[in-house]
């Protein structure tokens, strides 16, 4: 819900120690809150559709643009480090798809439990994670939010399993904690994110049987960027139409741009989940605008021109600016003030990145179990020994 990105946001501010943007005109000349039409959804075995008025409030479209500029601005400070062999191994980039993650967290609660694959660096940050903890993770410093010894694609907070390396296999994990949500009673539910490449896989066939027969409330979703690394949608797949892939699970296919759609439509999933009709499946048609990962060009498979086509016509962020400009809800002075304060905070956190110190040798082996006495774990040769202390 806005509480999760008020609480990323209300971090940010008391990081940087500054105060709350303020626009040269007062609050009271502002539209506090306007209408927004928006992508009526595909539907699947529903009966009902997610809303296609929704109402945006001016405290709340600020929070949304803040947060998804700063995904945007951390990925290109990624980009850049990774350039300059800062950050080394496997990185794959979310820019483009702010949308998604912003949209989705607006609709559910820091309560719900959410699990995606390696694309992981928004999740992190909407589900808590601060800019100086994700950047520092990517460095493989002692500050990163998993001290470290995670990388790119193995971030975690609370009630945020990753960050996944193994295609598809995030899927059956939030099954299960979506069991857990219904066995242990308590009125939360499960995310469970793949992309269009991961949708062919035959585990999440399984796990959508599962769910299904045990009514458990999980929400599928499926982010589909058009690509499966460099292959196409329509040379994967015999059916692209991801929202219907659950057969007997309801689907819905949204915008995926559009962050009032992913929205609305996320909480009418969330709804049907926790009324107890069981799991729904999403697909969310999105853009990545970098390759696959870094070692991806992203224009071998596609042309310059595509790209730019979706960025002039459908980016995220300048789709939710126009809106707020459009209808009087921000001015541009105080948009561009958001701008300088997220563009400092990413500095600041790759400087951190940059000058923490890495993790020493000792804790290599810290963390394998949770609440264990401490242990012996074998090195690289029988003779090396190190401590794992949980």
């Amino acid at each position: 819900m806005l509480t999760n990105i008020s609480t990323v946001l209300r971090t940010c501010v008391q990081r940087n120690g500054t105060a709350a943007v303020a626009s040269a005109r007062t609050y009271a000349d502002f539209t506090p809150q306007a209408t927004f039409e928006v992508k009526k959804c595909d539907v699947h075995k529903l009966e009902e559709a997610p809303a296609t008025e929704v109402v945006l409030t001016r405290e709340e479209g600020l929070q949304y643009y803040r947060t998804m500029q700063t995904m945007r601005r951390m990925e290109l400070k990624a980009d850049q480090l990774y350039k300059q062999k800062i950050i080394r191994g496997f990185c794959h980039l979310y820019d483009g798809q702010e949308a998604c993650a912003v949209g989705i967290e607006a609709a559910i609660n820091l309560s719900d439990h959410l699990i995606t694959a390696y694309r992981a660096h928004g999740y992190t940050l909407t589900r808590g994670g601060t800019v100086r903890e994700i950047m520092a993770e990517l460095t493989g410093r002692r500050g990163g939010i998993a001290k470290g010894k995670g990388g790119s694609m193995h971030m975690y907070t609370k009630n945020f399993y990753g960050g996944n390396g193994i295609v598809g296999a995030q899927v059956p994990l939030g099954a299960g904690v979506a069991l857990a949500c219904k066995y242990q009673g308590k009125n939360e539910l499960s995310v469970s994110l793949y992309g269009d490449g991961a949708a062919n896989q035959g585990q999440i066939f399984e796990t959508y049987n599962m769910a299904a027969l045990w009514k458990l409330p999980a929400i599928f979703i499926c982010e589909n960027n058009k690509y499966g690394m460099g292959t196409s949608v329509e040379r994967s797949a015999a059916s692209t139409d991801y929202y219907k892939r659950g057969d007997y699970i309801p689907g819905l296919r949204v915008d995926g741009m559009d962050i009032l759609c992913v929205r609305e439509a996320t909480r009418f999933a969330a709804d049907h989940c926790r009324s107890g009709k069981g799991p729904i499946l999403m697909e969310l048609q999105t853009y990545r605008y970098h390759g696959h990962s870094m070692s991806d060009p992203g224009v071998s498979y596609r042309t310059r021109d595509e790209i730019q086509e979706v960025r002039s016509k459908s980016d995220p962020i300048s789709l939710l600016k126009d809106r707020m400009l459009s209808n009087n809800m921000a001015s541009v002075e105080e948009l561009k003030e958001i701008d300088v304060s997220v563009r400092k905070e990413i500095e600041d956190a790759a400087q951190f990145a940059t000058t923490d110190p890495e993790p020493p040798l000792e804790e290599l082996c810290n963390h394998i179990f949770y609440k264990e006495p401490p242990m012996d774990v074998r090195g690289t040769n029988p003779w090396s020994t190190l401590k794992s202390i949980s």
